[in-house]
């Protein structure tokens, strides 16, 4: 178990909302969103193990992600949470709502399913951010230049640049733990949920329109884990619905969670 970071988002004193970001992602990419959300919650965006400024580590799977976060509740005291949790999060939060329902008031999960996955364009991603020189790079927008051989998409070029930091030598370093997460990609990839997993409290899937991450087909094994589960799409939204589209996003999340 790791002491993960976190960023207080605001909202002290009314119910508690974790926030779990997705792979290559920090608690960094939910301050806007989350901060919106501190109108109704008291809002923690955690940095999952090997991510933003939390500790690096040699393990990395969906137990031990679930552990640090029940690690993190203990130590602040939480008893029992709203989670919220994005793609690889998502999944974290899937096995935690699944294995210690006790600990969970209300679950969202943002933009991925219970299903085993197979990411084509994340191994091109991984395989430009190893290949990328540090010891010579001057720019993140240097980075995203050589990011064009093997990644397309302009803003994701620019969200791996996201996780570049300054080293004490002034050079460029990855804040992520880049070699341990490139070989747990294909565990990442996985449902960690076993057959009789189930949570039966109130839980909510947000989709992304233009995402393929969730399908039609996949309703079916959602509410066969989460018998509850409202399924809300948003419209004009891809993967990442909490930028894209984030006043229908906060709706939806502020909606769900506090209705009683």
């Amino acid at each position: 178990m790791v002491s993960l970071f976190h960023r207080d988002l605001g909202g002290a004193g009314q119910p508690p909302l974790v926030i779990l970001h997705g792979l290559l992602g920090s608690s960094r990419n939910w301050q806007t969103a989350g901060r919106d959300l501190a109108a109704y919650f008291h809002v923690f965006a955690l940095d999952l193990r090997n991510h933003g400024s939390s500790p690096h580590a040699d393990e990395m799977s969906y137990e031990a992600m679930r552990d640090d976060v029940l690690g993190w509740m203990q130590a602040q005291g939480i008893e029992r949470a709203t989670l919220l949790g994005h793609s690889m999060g998502g999944k974290t939060a899937m096995l935690l709502a699944c294995r210690q329902p006790q600990r969970v008031e209300r679950l969202v999960i943002v933009d991925i399913a219970p299903k085993n996955y197979h990411w084509v364009g994340h191994r091109a991603e991984f395989a430009a951010m190893t290949e990328l020189d540090l010891a010579h790079l001057k720019s993140r927008a240097e980075a995203e230049l050589r990011f064009e051989a093997r990644v397309d998409d302009w803003a994701m070029r620019k969200f791996l640049a996201t996780n570049l930091e300054r080293g004490e030598g002034g050079g460029w370093r990855w804040a992520i733990n880049l070699p341990v997460l490139t070989a747990a990609l294909p565990v990442l990839e996985r449902s960690p949920l076993r057959a009789d997993d189930r949570y039966d409290g109130p839980a909510k899937f947000i989709v992304g329109e233009r995402s393929t991450y969730v399908s039609p087909d996949d309703r079916g094994e959602i509410r066969r884990f989460f018998p509850r589960a409202e399924i809300e799409t948003i419209a004009g939204s891809g993967h990442n619905p909490h930028m894209q589209a984030r006043e229908a996003f906060v709706r939806s999340v502020s909606g769900f969670a506090l209705d009683r």
